[in-house]
């Protein structure tokens, strides 16, 4: 599908974007180098989406689907600790999570698709996203339309995943990865003398109260058969050995595979926290710092994903799995919560460091799997006839 001087650009490409990282928000080196290329490929770009997105389009004139791909661009603040010619020239700032890599695999499908735009229906969105790690990039671009004028009908994204064969391509239906939230709990008691705590309000007992009474919403509110993550991430309070403080904060961190766990476990953060409090005297304060929805596949088109991979070969490894890989959360999701679609997985290798690790580095056998799999998706989706 690709030839040898497609791949030596598309490597090339990975490498810059890895030597040179940008985190959330900040992408203008890695958006500019993305939109020159597009524009030199004959797409219509439009940059500056959300701070520094990028929106490819190729309007084939001919009626069909409109159909949207992503990759993300951020990296992460991280200080790479390997020593490849290609590491981090930027100390604190890493792509420790493959983003050079997505980003890599869909200029590379671009370049191919554009060779076969005569053939195709239908109008293909190409988004490259900033802002994943944790800025709700994609919610962002969302707002500003990029699913609109027209109306994309089906997207598809991917992610690389380590501990997974190497090229192996592999789909989750319905939910695929974690939704997740973060809360800032404030709790306020009454400061006083530690050899007097009858006169205070000890913050920091009502605090560890707390700790404890949420690890029952997990093992007693959530089903059993249901997946579901909450860590209390955070914990501070006081500074002096003698002295009960004041106030007590707490960042609470879950994890969620889907509405209805969502509901049993953030929707009664609350109950536990007030309960605690009040049996304690003590008075609180709770702020969502952080929502990202589960990533929930479209069952038939992520059967749409597996057969586009085995009509054009793009891996001899191709799998629908029946578990979560990842209790991760991934912003893709807030596209599905716009319009179907999927988002499919290509294995990073047994061996090597995980995700958001400074040993951590995209491999990069798997650009063409990644990259063919958006190119048998454009294929398979916008070369079918008209329907009358």
């Amino acid at each position: 599908m690709f030839d040898e001087s497609q791949l030596e650009r598309a490597v090339a490409l990975r490498h810059d974007l890895h030597q040179h990282p940008e985190l959330k928000f900040e992408e203008i080196r890695t958006s500019q180098q993305v939109a020159e290329r597009l524009r030199e490929l004959g797409y219509s770009v439009t940059e500056g989406i959300a701070s520094t997105g990028v929106l490819a389009e190729l309007a084939t004139g001919r009626p069909g689907p409109v159909i949207a791909f992503r990759a993300d661009m951020d990296a992460l603040p991280i200080t790479e600790a390997n020593d490849f010619e290609h590491r981090s020239q930027h100390a604190g700032r890493m792509h420790a999570c493959g983003h050079d890599g997505h980003t890599a695999a869909l200029m590379l499908a671009a370049e191919t698709i554009m060779q076969r735009r005569n053939n195709l229906n239908g109008h293909l969105k190409l988004i490259f996203q900033p802002g994943e790690e944790g800025g709700n990039g994609a919610e962002k671009m969302v707002q500003k339309g990029v699913l609109d004028n027209p109306r994309v009908e089906v997207i598809f994204g991917y992610h690389n995943r380590p501990g997974f064969e190497t090229g192996m391509l592999f789909v989750k239906p319905g939910s695929a990865m974690g939704g997740s939230d973060t809360f800032k709990v404030t709790v306020q008691g009454r400061s006083g003398h530690a050899a007097m705590p009858h006169l205070a309000v000890d913050p920091i007992y009502v605090g560890s109260s707390i700790v404890q009474q949420l690890q029952g919403l997990v093992a007693r509110n959530k089903s059993p058969l249901r997946s579901g993550v909450l860590t209390v991430a955070s914990f501070h309070g006081g500074q002096a050995a003698n002295t009960i403080p004041g106030e007590a904060e707490l960042l609470i961190n879950i994890r969620n595979d889907s509405s209805e766990v969502r509901d049993a476990l953030v929707g009664r953060l609350e109950n536990v926290v007030s309960g605690v409090c009040s049996a304690h005297g003590a008075m609180y304060n709770i702020e969502n710092l952080h929502h990202v929805p589960p990533l929930v596949n479209d069952v038939e088109w992520a059967e749409v994903v597996l057969k586009a991979g085995h009509d054009h070969a793009v891996s001899p490894h191709i799998k629908k799995i029946d578990y979560m890989p990842t209790m991760g959360a991934e912003d893709f999701a807030f596209y599905l919560a716009e319009v179907p679609g999927c988002f499919f997985f290509v294995g990073n290798g047994k061996d090597g460091a995980y995700l958001h690790n400074d040993r951590y580095e995209f491999n990069d056998n798997i650009l063409p799997v990644a990259a063919g799999t958006f190119v048998a998706l454009a294929e398979n989706l916008m070369t079918k006839p008209e329907k009358t």
